[in-house]
């Protein structure tokens, strides 16, 4: 059974996909911070980086966008990834490679110059949104490609019959000159009338977006990608879901709205969620959405994984934790547990909305047989993905290489943000290792700076450490010296901090 509940708040809004009761995908939004992919802007070229061969462009949000070679000329390959498709070429792709290799951005864009692009990924951190000036305008059913003119079918529509009837529905469209078309997956079940009307639809949006373009002067926002209501209701009707459950009474009517257009392809059941408890927590969702923020995870069978972020690469470690498996075969034993960490990291991967580089170590086997198995088990699962993942072979070591697309960023750094005390490191300085700095402090205090009257200001939990372990020995120290130390308590400060001060001028002593 697959379900979809809808939790509308003030300031986020959450989309989880149930499968069988158990929380499959999640997309969470937040109105500071909406969904720039697929937005079409007038944009001005602020900088050029000849040396990679890019440009950083206004486009009215947030930070500039940022547009590379080729994202302006075009590639017919980036196409095929984006919408994960075979076009019908009548020209060689090679040649046409070979020419963008010549081609300089200063050729193609000067500074201060007005263009029109969309956003292919989201800002994530510093880095703001990656732009192309191939546009593509999607539908339900069909993309228009306004300044290509090719034409092509979803590899995810694998029925032959049904590819050839959409392949000669979209070559015998009379389209303006230079424009393309790309049948969805969701195309598969259209009619020719629905594919038509949206294809007239689609070229109405793009008249609209030049009419602005042209009555503009500044950079703006030419054109909105559909909302999250209206994408919800659609994935519901096209990989036909059972049940679509909404906490919000407006958005409830508006879901139904949108339903009853698409109501002779699949009866979906809109429901209004009227319980006290919150639907999140009736349905464990809430639970689940703890467990991903979690570094360590547990399996069924005792084992456990664990993930950790670092600048280059997301890193999961598979152990065999407190697995007391009954089976006499330990190699079968370490493969089970493997197959359940496949199923969970291909789980946790889509929760987490993890991009990038992925290294995952799988507990070590010794048969090429059980690495197989293993790494089919995790292929398989991550077929289910809708990013584009890459996993490469399984190596002596037992670690997978593996790369997932990244369109926008991961849950932790929606939610989360770098802590002021570590920086983000999940780590500070122990308290042995904070009384080692001070007793080198309060020498550089006395020897150097010459200072005999010395305050020193720590935090509570430091100075409840230095009166058990440290204290005696640091005023031996202030004592042979001919020193005096005195102790100041500010729970306002850094577990790790601490400050020495003169006792005399009240000023900080620089150690």
């Amino acid at each position: 059974m697959n379900e979809l509940l809808l939790n509308i708040e003030p300031r986020e809004t959450r989309l989880a996909h149930l499968r069988n009761g158990l929380l499959f995908d999640l997309t969470v939004e937040r109105k500071k911070k909406r969904r720039l992919t697929g937005n079409i802007y007038r944009g001005k070229v602020t900088n050029i980086l000849h040396n990679i061969q890019s440009a950083f462009i206004d486009i009215n949000e947030s930070e500039n966008g940022f547009i590379h070679i080729t994202d302006i000329i075009e590639n017919t390959k980036k196409f095929e990834q984006r919408f994960d498709l075979d076009f019908d070429l009548d020209y060689n792709i090679q040649s046409i490679d070979e020419d963008e290799k010549d081609v300089d951005i200063e050729e193609v864009l000067k500074k201060d110059q007005t263009v029109l692009v969309q956003v292919v990924k989201e800002p994530i951190g510093t880095k703001g949104a990656r732009l192309t000036s191939n546009i593509s305008i999607a539908g339900r059913y069909l993309v228009l490609l306004p300044n290509s003119n090719h034409r092509g079918v979803s590899r995810k529509i694998e029925d032959r019959a049904a590819r050839e009837r959409l392949k000669k529905l979209i070559r015998s469209f009379e389209m303006p000159q230079k424009m393309g078309l790309i049948c969805r997956t969701a195309s598969r079940f259209a009619t020719e009338d629905m594919l038509i009307d949206e294809a007239h639809e689609l070229l109405d949006n793009w008249q609209k977006i030049i009419e602005k373009f042209q009555e503009s002067n500044d950079p703006c926002l030419l054109y909105e990608e559909s909302d999250m209501i209206k994408k919800a209701v659609e994935t519901a009707v096209d990989k036909r879901f059972d049940r679509m459950l909404i906490d919000d009474y407006h958005t409830y009517q508006v879901c139904k709205k949108l339903h009853e257009k698409y109501k002779g392809e699949h009866s979906v059941r809109i429901e209004y969620y009227r319980d006290k408890i919150p639907m999140f927590e009736r349905f464990n969702v809430e639970r689940e959405i703890e467990k991903t923020l979690k570094r360590k995870i547990w399996l069924p069978r005792g084992g456990y994984i664990y993930f950790e972020r670092t600048e280059a690469m997301y890193t999961v470690d598979v152990n065999s934790g407190r697995s007391t498996s009954g089976d006499s075969d330990v190699e079968e034993s370490l493969v089970r547990i493997n197959l359940e960490a496949a199923e969970e990291i291909a789980r946790q991967l889509r929760l987490r909305n993890v991009g990038g580089l992925i290294v995952i170590d799988f507990i070590d086997m010794r048969m090429r047989r059980s690495q197989r198995r293993v790494l089919d088990k995790l292929k398989e699962c991550m077929k289910e993905d809708s990013a584009k993942c890459r996993i490469l072979g399984m190596s002596e070591f037992g670690l997978v290489e593996m790369t997932r697309q990244r369109s926008r960023g991961s849950l932790t750094q929606l939610l989360f943000t770098d802590c002021p005390y570590c920086q983000g490191k999940g780590l500070i300085k122990s308290h042995d290792s904070v009384a080692i700095e001070i007793e080198r402090g309060l020498k550089k205090a006395i020897l150097h700076h010459q200072q005999y009257g010395i305050k020193l200001q720590v935090h509570p939990y430091l100075y409840e450490y230095l009166n058990r372990e440290d204290m005696p020995h640091l005023r031996a120290i202030a004592e042979e010296n001919n020193a005096r130390i005195e102790w100041e308590i500010s729970d306002e400060m850094h577990l790790s901090d601490y400050h020495f001060i003169s006792a005399t001028s009240n000023e900080p002593i620089d150690v």
